[in-house]
This record gives C-alpha cells, sequence and structure tokens, in this order.
C-alpha cells in the first residue's frame, strides 16, 4: 500500500491553442499524404539530409564538450567529425572484407548442410517436409551444375534444348557508357556518403545560425515554446542514438566472442553487424541472430554449434532487455511502442532499409513537434506515449463502454500509489460528475446512465478487497461510528454514495450504503435508522430539486436526534481546466439544505468525511418559512361553495 503521503491530484491536459489542431480533416489528410509522396519521390535528396540530421544531433554533445574546455568552434567541429567518421569508415572496410570472406568460404558449408538435411529425411521419412525440401536443393543444386562447364577436359555439357531458343538483344556501348554503367553504382554511395559528411560539418558549423532560423520559422513570438521545442528534440534524439549505440555495444562484443569461441566464421562481421542490426526497433535481434544462426548449422556436421549459438543470443537478448536496457535508459523516446512498430513500416516504405534505422529517431522529432506546437499536435496524439485523456475521463469511457473489468483493473493500478479516498476523489467522483453532466445535457440516455451506474458499481464491489486491507493497516482504536450513505435521486447518486461508504469504511467507520429508492415512505422501516449515528445523502446533480433535500426533514423525523448531513459533489478546480461542460455547485443549494435542516452540507470528499465522523450533536429541525400561496379567484371559490 502507499505510504501516508497521498499524491497531488492529477491535472487534465492543458487546452489547445485551437482546437482545430487536433482534428484530421481532409485537406490536413491531402496534404500528409502529399509530403509522404514527396519523401519517397525525393529519397535521393531527402533521405542524406534525415542522415545528416540525425548525426548532428548526435555529435552535437561531444562538439559542446570541446567547446567548454576552450576549444574553437571549427577545430572542435573539424576533430569531432574526423574522429566519427573515421569510426564509421573503419567499421565499413571491417564489414565489407568480412563479407567478401564469407563469400569465398560458402561453397565448403554445402557438404555440412547436405548431410544434415540427410539425416533428418532418415528421421522424417520419405514422404516428410524435410525429404521435400531435401529434393527441392537437390533439383537446384542439379541445374545449377548442368548449367555450369565441367571440369577436367574443359569440355562444357550443353544440354538439348527442349523449346524455342531464347534471343537476347544487346545493343552496342560506346566505351564511356560502359565506364559509366560500370563505376556508376560505386560511385553514387561514395558520393553520397561525402555528401552527408559536408552537410553534417556545415551543420554542426552553423548551429546556432540554423537555431535561429528555425526559432524564426516556427514563430518568434513565442520564444519559450521554440526553445523548448529545439531543447527537447536535440536531447531526446541525441540520448535516443547515444545510449542506443552504448547498449548495442554491450549486446555485440559478447555476440562476437562468443561466436567466435563457438567457432562460427566470421565472428566479427556478425558482431558488428549486430551493432548495427539493433538500431532497428524489436527485429533488429532477430535479423542479427539468423545469420550465425544458419553458418552455425553450416559450419559443423553436428548440431552443437547451432544449438550453443541459440542459447548464446537468448542469454545476450534476456540480459540485455531485462537488466542493461532498464538501467540505462534513464528516460524513453516518448514514442508508443505501436507507433514505434507503425513507423518503421513507415520509413521502410519510404526510404527502404535506412528508412527503418532511421524509423525511431524520425518519429522522436515528430512527437517532439507535436508536444510543444499545436499545429503538430496529431503527431504526438498518435504516436506520443504519454495518456491523451485525463485518468477520469478514460474511467467515464469504459464506464460508458460497460467495461467493468478494465475499470476495476486500471482503478486496482491506481491503488497501488495512492490511497483509495485519493482515488475517488481525484478520478472516480469525477468520472461520475461527467456523467451527470451528460444527462443532464441530455446526451446519455436513460438505458446507458443505467448500464453505467451498474458497472461503476460493480467496479466498486470490486475495490471491497482494498477497503478491508486499509482498514486492517489503521484499525480503529474506539467505537466505530454508524453510518448510512444514501443515494439522492439516481443511480449515479447511488454509486457516489457506495464510494463515500468505502471511504468512511476505510477510516474506521461502520458503513451502509443504500440507494435512493430506500427513500421512498414505504421503505422508510428498512432503513434501520435507529442503529444509525448519521446519515448522508449524495446528490451529483449540482442543483438538486427542494423536493430531493426535503427527505432532510423526513429522515430527522423519523428518528429524533438523528444527525443527517448532505454532499452535493462538485467538480475539483484543477480538472476543469480541459473545458468540460461541467456546471459547478452554486453556494445556494447547500445554503438551501443548510436551511432545510440539514446539520452539514457540503461539496467535497474531504470534508464530507470529516463531517461524517465529527462527533457533533444534531442539530434542531429549523421552521421552514411559511410560502404565502396566491388568492384564490373569485370565479373558483364560487364553483367549490356548496349549493
Amino acid at each position: 500500500m502507499p505510504n501516508s503521503q497521498t499524491r497531488p491530484p492529477v491535472l487534465a491536459a492543458e487546452p489547445d491553442d485551437s482546437p482545430q489542431a487536433r482534428r484530421i480533416t481532409l485537406p490536413r489528410l491531402a496534404t500528409i499524404v502529399g509530403v509522404a509522396a514527396v519523401l519517397h519521390l525525393g529519397q535521393e535528396v531527402f533521405l542524406p539530409l534525415a542522415i545528416a540530421m540525425l548525426l548532428t544531433f548526435a555529435l552535437s554533445p561531444a562538439v559542446s564538450a570541446f567547446r567548454k574546455r576552450g576549444a574553437p568552434l571549427t577545430a572542435s567541429v573539424l576533430v569531432v567529425a574526423f574522429l566519427a567518421f573515421s569510426a564509421i569508415a573503419a567499421f565499413s572496410l571491417v564489414v565489407a572484407g568480412q563479407l567478401s570472406g564469407l563469400a569465398r568460404d560458402l561453397p565448403s558449408f554445402q557438404q555440412n548442410i547436405l548431410t544434415k538435411l540427410e539425416g533428418l529425411q532418415e528421421q522424417g521419412g520419405e514422404n516428410g517436409l524435410v525429404a521435400r525440401l531435401t529434393d527441392m536443393a537437390s533439383a537446384i543444386n542439379d541445374e545449377i551444375a548442368t548449367a555450369l562447364p565441367a571440369e577436367g577436359n574443359g569440355a562444357t555439357a550443353t544440354p538439348a534444348p527442349s523449346g524455342p531458343m531464347q534471343v537476347e538483344v544487346v545493343e552496342r556501348q560506346s566505351p564511356f557508357d560502359m565506364l559509366i554503367n560500370l563505376v556508376g553504382p560505386i560511385i553514387s554511395p561514395i558520393a553520397t556518403a561525402g555528401l552527408v559528411v559536408v552537410v553534417v560539418i556545415f551543420m554542426l558549423l552553423e548551429r546556432e545560425e540554423l537555431r535561429d532560423r528555425f526559432i524564426r520559422l516556427i514563430g518568434s513570438n513565442d520564444l519559450h515554446r521554440s526553445t523548448q521545442v529545439l531543447e527537447d528534440a536535440g536531447g531526446r534524439v541525441a540520448n535516443y542514438l547515444l545510449i542506443q549505440l552504448l547498449v548495442n555495444v554491450i549486446y555485440a562484443v559478447p555476440i562476437g566472442l562468443g561466436l567466435w569461441l563457438i567457432g562460427v566464421p566470421n565472428a566479427l562481421l556478425w558482431g558488428m553487424l549486430t551493432l548495427v542490426l539493433r538500431f532497428v526497433p524489436y527485429i533488429g535481434s532477430v535479423l542479427s541472430a539468423a545469420f550465425p544462426l544458419f553458418l552455425a548449422f553450416a559450419v559443423s556436421p553436428d548440431w552443437n554449434a547451432l544449438l550453443w549459438t541459440a542459447a548464446l543470443f537468448l542469454v545476450v537478448e534476456l540480459a540485455t532487455s531485462n537488466v542493461i536496457e532498464p538501467w540505462l535508459y534513464g528516460s524513453r523516446t516518448g514514442v508508443s511502442p505501436l507507433a514505434i512498430i507503425v513507423s518503421a513500416i513507415f520509413w521502410t516504405w519510404i526510404w527502404g532499409p535506412l528508412g527503418l534505422v532511421l524509423s525511431t529517431p524520425l518519429t522522436v522529432c515528430l512527437v517532439v513537434l507535436g508536444r510543444h506546437i499545436p499545429q503538430f499536435e496529431l503527431f504526438d496524439i498518435l504516436f506520443g506515449d504519454e495518456p491523451v485523456l485525463a485518468p477520469h475521463a478514460r474511467l467515464y469511457q469504459r464506464w460508458l463502454a460497460g467495461d467493468a473489468i478494465e475499470s476495476t483493473f486500471r482503478a486496482e493500478e491506481a491503488l497501488e500509489e495512492e490511497w483509495l479516498s485519493d482515488y475517488y476523489a481525484q478520478t472516480a467522483l469525477p468520472a461520475l460528475m461527467l456523467a451527470q453532466a451528460d444527462w443532464s445535457r441530455g446526451v446519455l440516455t436513460t438505458p446507458q446512465e443505467e448500464r453505467l451506474a451498474g458497472t461503476a458499481m460493480a467496479m466498486v464491489a470490486d475495490l471491497q478487497a482494498v477497503v478491508e486491507e486499509e482498514r486492517a493497516e489503521d484499525p480503529p482504536r474506539a467505537a466505530p461510528r454508524r453510518i448510512l450513505c444514501i443515494g439522492g435521486r439516481s443511480g449515479l447518486d447511488d454509486v457516489a454514495a457506495a464510494m463515500l461508504a468505502q471511504v468512511l469504511a476505510s477510516e474506521g467507520a461502520e458503513t451502509r450504503s443504500l440507494t435512493a429508492r430506500d427513500l421512498a415512505p414505504a421503505r422508510m422501516a428498512a432503513l434501520e435508522l435507529g442503529a444509525t449515528d448519521i446519515v448522508v445523502l449524495n446528490f451529483l446533480d449540482p442543483s438538486p430539486a427542494r423536493a430531493s433535500l426535503l427527505h432532510v426533514r423526513r429522515l430527522k423525523r423519523a428518528v429524533p436526534g438523528l444527525r443527517v448531513g448532505v454532499v452535493i459533489w462538485d467538480m475539483p478546480e484543477a480538472l476543469l481546466a480541459g473545458g468540460l461542460p461541467v456546471e459547478r455547485v452554486s453556494p445556494v443549494k447547500p445554503a438551501e439544505a443548510l436551511e432545510i435542516g440539514a446539520d452539514f452540507a457540503v461539496t467535497g470528499l474531504d470534508p464530507a468525511v470529516a463531517e461524517a465522523l465529527s462527533e457533533a450533536e444534531a442539530l434542531p429541525l429549523p421552521e421552514l418559512t411559511a410560502r404565502k400561496k396566491p388568492a384564490r379567484s373569485r370565479a373558483r371559490r364560487t364553483a367549490a361553495a356548496p349549493v
């Protein structure tokens, strides 16, 4: 259970500058589709810029560290860029060399693969899946062997043509065209890499100038918001990239060493590729394990290497996911897990494999923009990991859907950190007030109100165990107060009465809760008012009718000396920032309840608990001010006179 200190009230989300900003209109949707199409078609332009931007975010902290030590800006940028791109170049050369060696060694693994497949075929029978795969592999191998020149005498095994001979038209090319076709695929990635290096250097050199231009672009009249966007985006992206790099290194080192000890060829290559593929969200670990597992299957005739490799990846993945990542990630990226998967699919479609690697940091930038700039709030709502509904609004929505299971689950989850009274005051009772507001406006039908009240009452009944736990932690030291909580008029009032009864029970009182139907004169005897010290009437309607308040006098007349109070529930001030259509309680109604004869009339949970547990004596019933009746007309008096 929580400690004695209560959490501060949960504030509702601040209203947006423009309610239209969070709506997906047709022009807005067309704009998003158009931007996605431009990014896809202009991949050769925007992809290097995106890579350069993310590298700038990652290298900015290193440049700032050199600047703090007194180094000039130009020297700091050049040193950091040289070190970073030298490491990337060395990494690429090592990977290329390892891939070349792997390509030369692959044919030597053919016999081991066939031996294992034949062993599986013998165990699975002639009609098994492995047998079919083996036959298919053999057929493909025979076709390849037939198409290749025979060794030894230099003869070429040319099969007899079984159909029309295929003819391919080969155009003559000039030596210059052949040179372009040969060198182009090699020069293009080198030129792109060089462009990225140059752009990163200039972005680092002109960070301040780019910052000022960005502020001017999004609005220089709100410097606080613009500065917050830059700091939040830069901090989140830089922390994500650097911490993810550290995690990947910690992951890749034992993988590389373990593969080397197991005997998997090119262990250095797989360790380095694991470091890169781990940047891909969720599926990066699977991709990094696929290639070493295949080689472990092919490298030896037995199954030991495959089993040891699978165990290696499993152990390292569990240790990294459950120990290292929770320890190193001091803050989240701000993107929900589902949004990470969706963004990975989207950016892969836009920019291919590189888009998959860049998907998370790019989505983080969009979420940061949406969190601080109203025009981009759509991205924060769709991709952010923060709740978009206040807890009381989310609970009301679950009640509307009739989902008692999730309502109880959410309540129990919140009660791990706060007391029952705090949860009811900040979440459950405000959710009832939202329902009352919709009922008063006529948007909540009678069947919906009855189902909602039933769902909420089921949740309250499920939380009775929490009441017993809190009561056991602080048992009453004196004779408990006998308190009866009754709904004033509707089923929603009955739920509020049940909640108040549970809070009072957790404080040590002996409580009961009844419904508004039990206030009928025919059921008055069933209330057992003689065994009750105080009765509390509950109203969620901010303006309860005078006829409902008159129940106070009936109860006090039934048992002289009985203390009767009224609670007219009012929405907490902190939860009204969202512009919800909730009517506030006017001071007139509590005053009217006191005038009728109530011993107290309050509008919140804390004063209701304090008054209910008070040892104060009941007040005598005041005399009601006589209301002057209108004079009867002469015609009515004449008609009423006896003949």
